[in-house]
């Protein structure tokens, strides 16, 4: 007995109908049923678990004469040449094969009929395949997901549309956050969205307890999270999903582009919460990054030092005291700190930099579908040229600059639907960058290896730079940082005369450093 998938088996009423079929047609052949074995996988194949222990139970009563009873047979094989193998390894196994539907022979009108009914199980299980496979074809170009669902969606059945993919909303945060930190940079490398993976209890874990690094690639690769699908299986191209999407299509580019060009800012592997700044300050002497150890005293103590390790350098080896370079590193970061009325000041700048961003972007629409108009006209072409294409080179080298082309069109669409509309409110969007603004000091107090290191890569622009003895060289602080210190210090200048239209004339500039601010 035999049903093509555990589903059926579950659900519904194949293999007891075909039990009972067994069961009547053994009664009134008085055949004693003395053992049952059922499958639950296509019959495409011989590999079947049910039919293996079947055969190995002949095998073990060959003198017994046995016969195998199968209710039809479609149930016993899907495909021709499976079909005769299995009669094959039946017959050495000793075994008789007989059913309700067909009396099984040796003489040529019996082994006609056999073939023929054996050639129409094949066709049937093929037309199936090749139904299934068009409907789900034709699924997806409407737009709907139909492989697993990925990581962070799930299944819901919704009435008149079928299964479609909603956000789980226990994993969809998290995905979300790896995808966009990774944009962004926060996280730098893929092992720190792994990291960040491994560190979420509810993330699934494979036995060995550690996300691997092939499904954070497939997380970061899938254009199913920015609400569109594509599948070359399916033949499929690019186009917009009907499901949520947990980002947007630009992030998903610069994604993209991060893993094609690989990590821009220096990190290291070996980082641990122990040494935060091991990687990120260097050498005042060499500017070689500092390396960081544990050190063990003759009392059995252990103190902890950063040092350099370059040979021919006049630091190397020289042990600089962990809570030293540390605690002048926090103080460095105090002086960040700008006043409340400075960071109101600089957080209503902001807000008007944004608004005029705003409207330039609504005068930027008409430009953008004019671009989209122009695309869609070179993929007219192309698939015009493809279908008089014979050679297949050219063919390949035609379907790549039409898959980029729905890449670029895609890119445009979705900008021209969010012209003029913010995807985030002011405050949502820069919280994060206003809050490190405010008081840089809490992300490094906060003892969280992973907001230590988001500081230094937002509050400086480079390695920082220690001598042994004196302290932190010059701090190449981030641009925010600067232009709040010109505020506090008042230091500001303006642009030379020479060369602008219009210019002062013989009168003097008007002295903009006694305007209020």
């Amino acid at each position: 007995m035999r049903v093509s998938s555990k589903r059926q088996e579950e659900e519904g009423h194949g293999l007891s109908s075909q039990e009972a079929r067994c069961r009547e047609y053994a009664k009134y052949k008085d055949i004693e049923i003395i053992a049952i074995f059922k499958d639950s996988q296509s019959g495409s194949g011989i590999d079947r678990p049910g039919m293996q222990e079947m055969l190995a139970f002949l095998r073990q009563h060959r003198e017994d004469n046995l016969a195998v009873i199968i209710d039809d047979v479609s149930r016993w094989a899907r495909g021709v040449v499976a079909h005769w193998e299995l009669r094959g390894a039946l017959a050495k196994a000793g075994g008789e094969l007989v059913s309700p539907s067909i009396e099984f022979g040796e003489d040529s009108d019996s082994l006609l009929i056999e073939n023929m009914l054996a050639s129409v199980s094949q066709h049937q299980r093929q037309k199936n395949a090749e139904q299934t496979r068009h409907r789900r074809r034709g699924r997806m170009l409407n737009g709907y997901w139909v492989h697993f669902a990925p990581r962070g969606y799930q299944y819901i059945a919704v009435k008149g549309r079928g299964k479609m993919l909603f956000p789980d909303p226990v994993l969809a945060p998290i995905i979300k956050q790896a995808l966009e930190g990774y944009a962004d940079g926060r996280y730098q490398t893929k092992a720190e969205v792994k990291r960040l993976f491994d560190s979420c209890p509810e993330f699934p874990k494979p036995p060995k307890g550690e996300v691997t690094h092939e499904e954070v690639n497939r997380i970061l690769s899938r254009v199913v999270y920015a609400g569109y699908i594509e599948s070359e299986a399916m033949d499929v191209s690019l186009r917009k999903a009907q499901h949520e999407p947990l980002i947007t299509y630009a992030t998903y580019e610069r994604i993209q582009a991060r893993m094609n060009e690989g990590a821009y800012v220096p990190t290291r592997q070996n980082l641990d919460a122990d040494f935060p700044l091991r990687g990120f300050v260097a050498c005042g002497d060499c500017g070689n990054p500092l390396t960081a150890c544990w050190a063990k005293a003759r009392n059995g103590s252990r103190h902890a030092y950063y040092y350099c390790f370059k040979k021919g350098c006049d630091s190397k080896s020289k042990m600089i005291r962990k809570a030293d370079i540390e605690d002048e590193f926090g103080q460095l970061v105090r002086g960040l700190t700008p006043t409340q009325e400075l960071f109101a000041l600089a957080k209503a700048m902001f807000q008007d930099l944004w608004d005029h961003r705003v409207k330039q972007q609504k005068g930027r629409g008409k430009h953008l579908r004019d671009n989209l108009r122009q695309i869609e006209r070179q993929t007219d072409k192309l698939l015009e040229r493809i279908v008089e294409v014979e050679s297949s080179t050219v063919l390949a080298a035609l379907e790549r600059k039409v898959t980029k082309l729905e890449h670029d069109k895609a890119s445009l669409h979705e900008k021209i639907m969010q012209m003029g509309k913010p995807m985030r409110p002011f405050n949502d969007a820069l919280q994060t960058a206003l809050a490190m603004l405010a008081n840089p000091w809490k992300l490094w107090e906060s003892g969280a290896l992973a907001e230590q290191r988001s500081l230094m890569k937002l509050a400086f622009t480079e390695r920082l730079r220690y001598v042994r003895g004196e302290g932190f060289q010059t701090t190449p602080e981030a641009l925010p940082f600067k232009a709040l210190a010109c505020l506090t210090t008042g230091q500001t200048e303006m642009a030379e005369r020479v060369g602008f239209e219009p210019t002062w004339g013989v009168m003097p500039p008007t002295d903009f450093e006694s305007v209020p601010l």
